[in-house]
């Protein structure tokens, strides 16, 4: 495959997304950060070229019937690359956790932690060993079979079925019911039973309301619908189902996440009475170590649960060691504070992605090229060094470590450094300088290295005053116990803290009624959509307008196409073999399915007919691949339009497609795309917004771009609060709430709150020393100016 003497991979002619043919020579057995603004086109270089092919050449190499996929899914645009190692991929994204994925599961925590109780707990006199699967609520050896191992139970009462008595069935009084047709049938099926449908709920005998609600029986009987003039409907065999049955069935078993959510509604949760939460057999429970349940061991911070790993038999001492092991690289890259029983969809993304990264660190490969997206996302500066340690560590057990990464601590932490730019999309897609960090400085037009080498950053800005101040607490809420904290109005707080100090819970506790403003706009990181259907053009509104502008062309007119016509979401003007999508899913077997260009329209989602229709020379396929950049010169004369983009250009979102899928965006993008939507409403009265990590996956450029928005909000009178830890970021704020000393049970706690210059001199805070020399190099970099902050009162 490659020569084992050339020491480089090297990649010729790639021109995936923006890139522009490029070629770059990466070493390899290096720690190589791949950098450069949002949209430069690193990722497309790194995961979309590099790792896309490692991948499509190790489907070839499993099976035949698997090429025919990679057929399907499509190689990367790239001439050839050359010595290229077996890859692992660790992105950000999120795969759907269920609610039996853990960090126990993730980490293989749990497998060792149920082998120590199999092998070297201490049973009961008499009892038998258990296998490992009978400490597993995963297994029905172990599940408890009340609640199946889920450690709640679900029950619904009428009171929450049937939410208004005055109302008859007809009139919808069991509101847990689906709606349209299924609900209609349910309601035919009671009349043709012969109960009475018209009159108010509370007035049905009792016997009647239970048996509607909660019978198991499914009686079947024959319909006789209700004529309607429009269409005949013939009688048909109905069956029966309880509210209670449909909202258990469905909350149970649907496949869409909206429904199980609807159904929620109807339920409420408590931890099931048989096992205490734990979702164990009673069997399992009965065997400790250490004097422990598995499940308080599971529940136990990592920290302190390898403090009770001790072995005394030779069994328990191979396992325990193990065990700690395991823990050691968790611990390391500031996860300390999990515990084995903490459910994965709680941890934000880059909580996941280092899990998944401490687990490499013991997988033993050696050889391969890990790819990583962004590991310090979500890292306070102190947590940092540790990641680059564990890098290193990775690159000395015989592997390459390609990183993604905008920190400039990690940057100046690699061998060797790949800046694709020198601006976004279109602007972008060249590789500026591939060798070691320190020439970098000699790149005139890289962005990273004016951040790199001129350490100085904007200068400190006044603080402002306050105009009053909301009070939130005492809020006790996972690590918080009774934290009253006070936030500046009209000001620029940042809340800051160790990863896992309760910063998002703290903010998490600020509710419309509490903040006493006008509105308040939480904006978080959550995918705006799940499949590519929900793209940025439908999400912000604006496509809703170009469609109209579409519509009012003459030949669309001509041809009698109305708005619907220009919708990739609905039967008309769509590709059908696609239905709209632009995409066909693809299903690997044993490995994720993915997605490949619709084989019909090549991802256009419309039928040939709707892209005849032109508007000023492009059809509406064409306009969803303008960039935001481009789109905005070409319907700058269409108000509604423009102020959209406007609003997109303003957080530095000009490099995205507006067809591009939500299932490609990052979770900062999604979240400054949340934020451009809230920015283009116009803002009546005050208004309270709420960011959680703003600059995460942030160029330093873009969070320049980033920050004059969100202070211009404050200079507008509205009050503005970020989780951050880019200390940047949080020199130039009015206030800072630092959280802390350290996470899970060692933090939950305000540790300092002041001004930034104030706080940067607090004792024992862990976010002070790298505070303090941002705030340092923000005061020498005032020009004029008194360099005192004013307080805010």
């Amino acid at each position: 495959m490659h020569s084992p003497h050339d020491p480089y991979v090297r990649v010729r002619g790639a021109r995936e997304h923006n890139l522009q043919g490029v070629d770059v020579d990466v070493p390899r057995d290096a720690l190589v950060v791949f950098t450069g603004v949002s949209g430069s086109g690193k990722s497309s270089l790194a995961f979309g070229t590099i790792y896309a092919e490692a991948q499509r050449r190790y489907f070839e190499s499993v099976a035949p019937y698997a090429r025919r996929l990679i057929h399907q899914v499509g190689a990367p645009k790239v001439g050839e690359i050359s010595g290229l190692p077996p890859a692992v991929s660790l992105e950000q994204r999120r795969a759907a956790p269920t609610s039996r994925s853990s960090v126990g599961t993730v980490t293989n925590l749990s497998n060792s932690l149920r082998m120590l109780f199999s092998r070297a707990g201490d049973y009961r006199p008499g009892a038998e060993r258990l296998d490992s699967d009978a400490f597993s609520p995963n297994t029905a050896a172990g599940a408890c079979p009340q609640c199946h191992g889920l450690g709640q139970v679900h029950r619904t009462e009428e009171a929450l079925l049937v939410p208004d008595p005055s109302l008859s069935i007809r009139a919808g009084a069991i509101a847990a019911w689906p709606g349209a047709w299924q609900g209609k049938n349910l309601r035919d099926i009671l009349d043709a039973l012969g109960y009475d449908v018209d009159r108010p709920w509370r007035e049905l005998p009792a016997g009647q309301r239970e048996w509607i609600l909660f019978t198991d029986e499914q009686p079947v009987v024959t319909v006789h619908p209700v004529r309607d003039a429009e269409r005949i409907q013939r009688p048909y065999q109905g069956t029966y189902m309880s509210a209670q049955r449909y909202v258990m069935k469905t909350f149970a078993d649907s496949k869409s996440a909206a429904l199980r959510a609807r159904a929620e509604r109807f339920l409420t949760a408590a931890p099931c009475p048989a096992c205490g939460g734990s979702r164990l057999r009673p069997e399992a429970l009965a065997v400790t170590f250490a004097g422990r349940t598995i499940a308080e061991l599971a529940a136990l911070p990592l920290t302190e649960l390898a403090g009770h790993l001790r072995g005394t038999s030779e069994a328990a001492r191979v396992l325990t060691e193990d065990l700690r092991s395991r823990i050691v690289p968790v611990v390391e890259l500031g996860l300390g504070y999990l515990s084995v029983d903490r459910s994965t969809p709680t941890l934000s993304a880059g909580e996941l992605q280092r899990l998944r990264l401490a687990t490499q660190l013991r997988s033993g490969l050696f050889g391969v090229v890990y790819v990583l997206d962004e590991p310090s996302a979500g890292l306070h500066p102190a947590d940092t060094e540790a990641l680059l340690t564990v890098l290193q560590r990775l690159k000395a057990a015989g592997n390459s470590v390609f990183v993604v990464e905008h920190h400039l601590d990690v940057v100046r932490g690699a061998d060797w450094v790949v800046d694709v730019g020198p601006l976004a999309g279109e602007h972008g897609g060249r590789v500026l300088h591939s060798g070691p960090v320190a020439e970098l400085a000699q790149v005139a037009e890289s962005a990273t290295g004016r951040f790199l080498f001129d350490r100085s950053p904007a200068p400190l800005r006044e603080v402002r005053h306050a105009r009053g101040q909301l009070t939130v607490g005492p809020v006790t809420r996972h690590n918080l116990r009774a934290v009253t904290a006070r936030f500046p109005l009209g000001a620029f707080t940042a809340v800051t803290g160790v990863s896992g100090s309760g910063k998002s819970t703290l903010i998490g506790a600020i509710t419309p009624e509490l903040a006493g403003v006008g509105r308040l706009v939480s904006v978080d990181q959550k995918p705006i959509g799940r499949t590519p259907r929900s793209n940025l053009a439908t999400y912000t509104g604006l496509f809703d307008v170009v469609r109209k502008v579409f519509a009012d062309t003459a030949e669309a007119r001509g041809r009698g196409y109305g708005v619907g016509r220009f919708s990739f979401n609905v039967a008309g003007g769509r590709c059908e073999t696609c239905q709209g999508e632009g995409f066909v899913s693809v299903e690997l077997l044993f490995l994720p399915s993915t997605y490949a260009p619709c084989p019909d329209c090549g991802g256009a989602r419309y039928n040939p007919e709707t892209l005849q229709v032109t508007y000023r020379g492009r059809n509406i396929g064409e306009v969803l691949d303008l960039t935001v950049e481009s789109a905005a010169e070409f319907f700058a004369d269409v108000p509604a339009v423009a102020r959209s983009l406007g609003a997109l250009l303003d957080v530095g979102l000009g490099y995205l497609r507006l067809g591009q899928p939500a299932t490609e965006l990052s979770g900062g993008e999604a979240q400054r795309i949340k934020l451009a939507s809230e920015l283009q409403r116009g803002r009546r009265g005050h208004t309270l917004y709420l960011l959680d990590e703003p600059t995460t996956g942030l160029h330093p450029a873009d969070v320049e771009v980033l920050m004059r928005q969100l202070h211009g909000l404050v200079d507008a009178g509205h009050t503005v609060i970020v989780v951050e830890h880019d200390m940047s970021v949080v020199a130039g704020a009015d206030w800072v709430v630092d959280l802390g000393p350290g996470g899970g049970d060692e933090g939950g706690r305000i540790v300092a709150a002041g001004p930034p210059a104030e706080v940067a001199r607090a004792a024992g805070s862990a976010t002070a020393p790298y505070l303090a020399r941002a705030v340092q190099r923000g005061v020498q970099n005032r020009t004029g100016g008194s360099s005192a902050q004013h307080r805010v009162n």
